[in-house]
């Protein structure tokens, strides 16, 4: 990736960070180690994203947000590629998604990296 490429994918991961935000649990789709990969090309945004569940209900409300948070100002358009293999885990959880998580009640065992 050039350094513009790293650029525009940091400032992609940022407008994620500050705008997308789980519905259930208040906590951004970044920190909840929801995205994959991120990148935009040609005024094009592109993320590889999970979720917690293949049948998760909020999978629109989701892109929505995505949507509102980079269209018109990082990029034209936003593609988004749900990737379900490997499954999401608690081990992909940020630092900072583990305190925000914490604060609203929720533990992880320190050994195994699971919430429980």
């Amino acid at each position: 990736m050039t350094p513009d490429g790293a650029a525009a994918a940091g400032a992609l991961i940022e407008a994620l960070r500050s705008g997308v935000i789980d519905p259930d649990l208040g906590v951004n789709v970044v920190d909840l180690g929801f995205v994959r990969q991120a990148s935009i090309c040609g005024g094009t945004a592109s993320l590889v994203m999970t979720l917690t569940s293949p049948a998760c209900p909020l999978t629109k409300v989701i892109e929505d947000q995505a949507r509102a948070a980079v269209v018109g100002t990082l990029a034209t358009e936003l593609r988004i590629e749900w990737a379900w293999s490997p499954s999401w885990s608690p081990r992909d959880v940020t630092p900072a998604g583990r305190e925000q998580l914490c604060a609203i009640g929720f533990s992880f065992a320190a050994t195994d990296g699971k919430a429980s």
